[in-house]
């Protein structure tokens, strides 16, 4: 485990480099580890996909999948790698503050 100082507020993240108290997450945040995953500016359509990310946790206890992502057609799959390059369920699960989603490699 590591912490950072990120917006004013001392952040815990596991090793693989997700926060580990989602509930410290806020948008300042997410700006500080978009820019660590290379995504320099979170759009609304960014936001979509973090805010939904975030709801399908608080009622279901775990990150969503890139399959059900697409299945309740938050975004299409191919936006969604357009907007979380390089893993888009992972990045977008880190970003909202997530632990990495389960079926993740």
């Amino acid at each position: 485990m590591s912490q950072k100082e990120i917006a004013g507020q001392t952040i815990e993240f596991d090793d693989e480099g997700y926060m580990v108290d989602h509930t410290a997450w806020n948008r300042e945040i997410a700006a500080v580890l978009a820019q660590e995953e290379g995504i320099e500016t979170l759009t609304d359509r960014h936001f979509d996909v973090i805010e939904f990310m975030r709801k399908e946790v608080a009622e279901k206890g775990t990150a969503p999948s890139i399959r059900r992502l697409n299945k309740l057609n938050v975004v299409p799959t191919k936006e969604l790698y357009q907007l979380f390059p390089g893993g888009p369920a992972k990045k977008a699960a880190r970003i909202a503050g997530l632990k990495k989603p389960e079926g993740c490699i």
